[in-house]
């Protein structure tokens, strides 16, 4: 889906929240900043200078959206704080002149660090900073420039070959990278069982009872069902449904099989029969109400989880979850393509004596 950085808050945080990717931008792009307090900072005078604008169309930028840049670092500092910030430059630009550091002074000439510029900046009052994603904030916001216009396309197009990198192409298994799938995931399948087993002994044969029953946990979870779930993932008629949902979906679709089947035997037990079809429909009915009083603040998050993720990293929008749609956080772009991430048959072969032991149980 194309995205228009400038009239969307939620795709600029998810950029933003992409560490990986940031860190890509900021290779490639080449506008180096000096580090203070860990991070990267820039008055607003060289953010100007690098968008080649007024400085006043920076103060326009900040006054209108001075919260969205608060939140990707944007400081006005004052007092001690200016007083450190000042400090840490002046020596910074004094030890890269006197060792000649070629980074180093690239960086002081880059930001046109000249005795005039210092001599400026030792009795300024305050200062805007900028940390680098404030900077890019900045490029997402900024409409009339040639600068910024680039750097939103250079941002896309890194966001993109990030995950071709991460994923090579494979972003419909990206759940299964995550730490928490593969316990999920086998809790599932021995949930599963159960309720397909009780299906069995609890409701008279009907072929469709599996596939509907199953649809009716699915559109009580996430309000779509299988069909649904698979033309919106376009995923074909042999691909496993569940192999694409996250954990939290993975361990709310086990709660209610787990809670269907033993509301169904008990149901069976007190009837001393067997229910047909359409009466279990109706007792789903009932043990949906039962089971929204316990599971409705999981039901959101899993839901807002699965909606925003699908977003971001799979190019998927489920319509019916619109408005559960969120910023997807740094720990999430961590978690499916940093360090701990993997591959499911990496992750299952670094678990195989676990698996062995649990086979021997």
């Amino acid at each position: 889906m194309s995205k228009d950085l400038t009239n969307s808050s939620l795709d600029r945080k998810n950029i933003l929240n992409n560490n990986i990717a940031i860190q890509e931008v900021y290779e490639e792009l080449g506008f180096y900043g000096i580090k203070v307090d860990g991070k990267y900072r820039f008055t607003k005078q060289q953010v100007a200078q690098y968008f080649d604008v007024d400085i006043r169309t920076i103060d326009r930028i900040l006054e209108n959206n001075k919260t969205e840049l608060e939140l990707s670092g944007y400081e006005l500092y004052t007092g001690s704080k200016l007083k450190t910030y000042k400090e840490q430059v002046v020596a910074f630009v004094r030890t890269a002149k006197e060792k000649n550091d070629v980074h180093d002074i690239n960086v002081v000439n880059m930001l046109q660090l000249n005795d005039n510029e210092l001599d400026s900046l030792s009795k300024t009052p305050q200062l805007s900073i900028f940390t680098y994603k404030a900077f890019l904030n900045v490029g997402m916001l900024l409409t009339g420039s040639e600068k910024a216009q680039k750097l939103r396309t250079s941002i896309l197009d890194i966001v993109i070959d990030v995950l071709n990198k991460k994923l090579g192409g494979k972003t419909k298994y990206i759940n299964q990278r995550e730490e928490e799938f593969l316990p999920s995931a086998i809790r599932e399948y021995n949930y599963r069982k159960e309720f397909t087993n009780s299906l069995d002994f609890y409701i008279v044969e009907n072929k469709f009872k599996y596939s509907q029953l199953t649809d009716k946990i699915y559109k009580s979870i996430f309000q779509e069902n299988a069909k649904e779930y698979r033309k919106i993932l376009n995923l074909n008629s042999k691909e496993s449904v569940r192999s694409t949902m996250y954990s939290e979906v993975l361990d709310l679709v086990s709660a209610y099989e787990n809670g269907f089947a033993n509301y169904l035997k008990n149901k069976s037990e007190i009837l001393n029969k067997k229910l047909s079809l359409s009466e279990a429909h109706l007792l789903f009915s009932e043990f949906e109400q039962v089971m929204e009083a316990f599971v409705n603040p999981l039901q959101e998050k899993a839901v807002s989880l699965m909606a925003s993720r699908d977003l971001v990293f799979r190019d998927a929008l489920h319509e019916k979850l619109k408005n559960y749609i969120n910023e997807v956080s740094s720990e999430d772009f961590d978690k499916f393509l940093g360090k701990k991430s993997m591959e499911l048959e990496k992750r299952l072969e670094e678990n195989k004596e676990v698996f062995k032991r649990l086979k021997d149980r």
